[in-house]
């Protein structure tokens, strides 16, 4: 095998499909295994509060978020698009952002989400949410994108937040590219067949 090859990604050409977590159960179950993770629960708690993906979640740095109070925003250069956006977050992000502060001493200039060997990585966070889907023996494929498949799931289905503005959040160019991003395409097109005249 090559230097620096990963066993696990995926062959060129191909992908490996991640799901969100639909059930609000699950999510309360992996927030319960992870009470006693500050920083473990507010890396899962903003993955599904907000849209960011986990290379962006990683690139916060603790004074950006110290002081947030719920509803504050905060300006972001995303790794992927290179894009600079604002980020809004909502009152379960910043309460868990405190705990994981008060759990801790960082620097303002540390990254927020630090290990035992400095800051964590993409596939550290990967490995973090299948252990926690795991532990909760939630079947289907779970990885460092389903916090914000999550978030996506929820907002459409939970909230009723239209298609058009999950699509403008992900930056998507086509609502089926959104809905199949989602998971939800399969199951709402099987209930349109299901209508009787």
């Amino acid at each position: 095998m090559k230097k620096g090859s990963n066993i696990n990604h995926p062959k060129k050409g191909t992908e490996i499909k991640v799901g969100p977590i639909k059930d609000k159960k699950d999510i309360e179950f992996i927030k319960q295994n992870l009470f006693a993770e500050p920083r473990n629960l507010a890396l899962f708690t903003i993955g599904i509060n907000t849209n960011l993906r986990a290379s962006d979640i990683l690139s916060l740095k603790t004074g950006q978020v110290r002081n947030l109070l719920p509803g504050d925003s905060i300006e972001i250069r995303e790794k992927k698009t290179k894009k600079t956006r604002m980020v809004t977050f909502n009152k379960a992000c910043v309460n868990a952002i405190r705990s994981h502060l008060a759990s801790n001493s960082q620097n303002d200039c540390d990254p927020l989400f630090l290990g035992q060997r400095g800051p964590l990585t993409v596939q550290y966070v990967n490995r973090l949410v299948k252990k926690w889907c795991r532990s909760i023996e939630l079947k289907g494929n779970y990885g460092s994108h389903t916090l914000r498949k999550t978030w996506g799931y929820h907002q459409r289905v939970s909230f009723g937040v239209d298609i058009m503005k999950l699509m403008i959040c992900f930056n998507h160019s086509t609502q089926r590219q959104t809905f199949a991003y989602l998971g939800i395409q399969p199951s709402e097109i099987c209930e349109v067949f299901k209508n009787e005249i």
